[in-house]
């Protein structure tokens, strides 16, 4: 019996599997749709807490293998992996001692082979981070540097300088912790330039030695198969006297160039950029009109927004940044996310609302770090099975590529008490028992099980919601199938209707002659209220992509609906037939 039988229980009745049938993507390379990026549904998870195959604590690509089933039935149709590179993990993995190894302890490069191969086989794309920006100070090109003669070739893979008092007009990212962006190494008898954490020194893009080393990395997983790549930290590769140090011109000019490797060497592979600035500054990554720099980017404004919209059950705060991060160029996608593995960061939010979250989510100080909030979905959200599938439809049915963290489809919680952000990254809680099915080690885990009442394994499991239909997890899949029926969702424009309720959202995504209406009431109490459709569409039928209700249109002009409600409609045209290319309506209701 594999892991994913075992988790349902002899003689439990089959859920509807038609709620989680996706259309296969891609394979590596294919030319059948070069944007299938557009319709991902993104799993993400860190391979050291998702499954442990041999029982050293410890997850590992074997444990990874045998769970991929349960992100198939998801409806995920592509997997984000964190780090999992050899790395003294002082920073999660970020830290690389070395980019084209395994880390031992999550198993070998034949390991991560079987485990891309099994994923395409399942129609499952993977994402992998390409981390350039710095190394460990354990990477043997660090130790070289720091040996070398100054002004030599392996010296200048990283950024030093006699005085610490360069590039002062760059902020301190992590000024709770670093004191500064230079550290001095006494070995090199100088300083070294690092925008994060000290045991994280910047390599030195200004040596074109840097650059063809980063190609032949990028290279490496390319031709093993990555589908995409994510690039972490990809504002911060150049400094330059008297500016930011962040998004210059040089940073741009080295995204094309990767880019037009991409193009020319992998066929429809994609680029992912990580980068938290506000929205004129994060569209610049897409590249010009022609979009020659990174095919996606994380909708970083969105997210607190997300959670400030929630809170004050006010639409607002999401019409007006989808409205600011709408059109994009035509190859061009944001991944749109609720959380993931880092802290909320609400840095890009006014002094007045970055108050207001930390008063609002984080009100103990152990609840923040840096400019953001280290908390999960679930705790944020009051633990509130409404809120939270409310949160998940917002996910799923906004313009971009949802981002799905591993764990919060079934409500996991957080660990505060766990350092830095290790609280939001605890073992996949598969089971009740001890080890939460994540590993039968008799030994201390790579970091420990929730076990509190709330959240708790024994409460909050992956076997328990299984068998219950209307568990968060079967809810999500039901909402994932759903989304699948429509590339209007990935692909389509979206168009904010009038609503006489601030606390309820109503919008239009279109795709060519695929027409749906969105409707979200965001408030805590019933809401009544008038919705102003277009002419166009008022003689349409309006039919749910949740079960087999069909109304008129117009009859939706006057919408009574209950707390947290929301409502997805293929806006059908008269005597029009649905489209053939849609599965069979989904049968269970949200």
């Amino acid at each position: 019996m594999t892991p994913d039988t075992a988790l349902v229980p002899p003689g439990t009745p089959a859920p509807d599997r038609r709620a989680v049938v996706r259309t296969s993507p891609l394979a590596p390379g294919s030319a059948a749709d070069p944007l299938w990026y557009k319709d991902a549904v993104v799993y993400q998870l860190h391979v050291r807490t998702f499954a442990d195959g041999n029982g050293d604590g410890i997850g590992d690509f074997a444990g990874l293998i045998a769970r991929l089933g349960y992100i198939r039935r998801l409806g995920a149709n592509a997997i984000w992996l964190l780090p999992f590179y050899e790395s003294p993990l002082k920073d999660d993995g970020y830290d690389i001692a070395h980019y084209e190894r395994i880390d031992p302890r999550y198993g070998t490069m034949d390991d991560f082979k079987r485990f891309l191969a099994e994923a395409h086989r399942l129609g499952l794309q993977v994402f992998t981070e390409l981390i350039i920006n710095h190394t460990s100070t354990a990477h043997p090109w660090f130790q070289a540097s720091r040996r070398a003669p100054v002004g030599s070739p392996k010296r200048n893979y990283y950024v030093w300088s006699d005085s610490d008092r360069r590039y002062l007009g760059a902020r301190v990212i992590f000024n709770d912790i670093e004191p500064s962006n230079w550290t001095w190494d006494p070995v090199a008898k100088a300083y070294y330039w690092h925008r994060f954490f000290h045991h994280q020194p910047d390599l030195n893009f200004d040596n074109p030695r840097v650059r063809r080393a980063v190609f032949k990395v990028m290279r490496f997983w390319l031709d093993l198969g990555v589908d995409g790549l994510r690039l972490d930290a990809i504002a911060h590769l150049y400094e330059r006297e008297g500016t930011s140090c962040e998004n210059l011109p040089e940073t741009h000019e080295f995204l094309r160039a990767i880019r037009t490797e991409m193009d020319r060497r992998y066929a429809h592979r994609v680029l992912l950029a990580e980068v938290d600035q506000p929205p004129p500054i994060a569209r610049t990554y897409f590249g010009a009109g022609a979009g020659d720099e990174c095919h996606m980017a994380f909708q970083f404004p969105l997210m607190p927004r997300l959670f400030l919209a929630l809170k004050r059950e006010d639409a607002g705060p999401i019409v007006s940044i989808v409205k600011e991060t709408d059109h994009l160029p035509e190859s061009a996608q944001w991944a749109i996310f609720l959380r993931n593995h880092d802290e909320l960061t609400i840095s890009a939010l006014t002094p007045e609302d970055r108050q207001l979250m930390f008063d609002l989510y984080a009100p103990e100080p152990r609840m923040r770090l840096n400019l953001g909030i280290r908390r999960r979905m679930a705790p944020l959200l009051d633990n509130d099975p409404s809120r939270m599938a409310l949160a998940f439809s917002l996910l799923l049915s906004l313009p971009g590529s949802p981002v799905i963290y591993y764990g919060d489809e079934i409500g996991m919680g957080d660990n505060i008490w766990l350092n830095d952000r290790d609280g939001v990254r605890t073992p996949m809680q598969w089971t009740g028992t001890a080890g939460a099915g994540f590993s039968e080690s008799d030994q201390p885990l790579t970091l420990p099980v929730i076990d509190d009442l709330i959240y708790g394994a024994s409460t909050v499991n992956v076997e328990q919601q299984e068998s219950d239909p209307s568990s968060m997890l079967w809810r999500v899949r039901r909402m994932v199938a759903a989304r699948a029926r429509s590339q209007a969702f990935g692909r389509g424009t979206i168009d904010f209707l009038t609503v006489t309720c601030g606390s309820v959202l109503a919008c239009l995504r279109c795709y060519r002659d695929d027409t749906l209406l969105i409707i979200a009431n965001l408030a805590s109490t019933p809401q009544r209220c008038e919705l102003m459709l277009p002419a166009e569409i008022a003689d349409r039928t309006a039919h749910s992509l949740f079960n087999d209700d069909a109304v008129a249109s117009a009859a939706l002009a006057a919408l009574s609906l209950a707390p947290f409600e929301f409502r997805w409609y293929r806006l059908v045209r008269p005597m029009a037939a649905p489209s053939s290319t849609s599965p069979a309506s989904v049968q269970n209701s949200i």
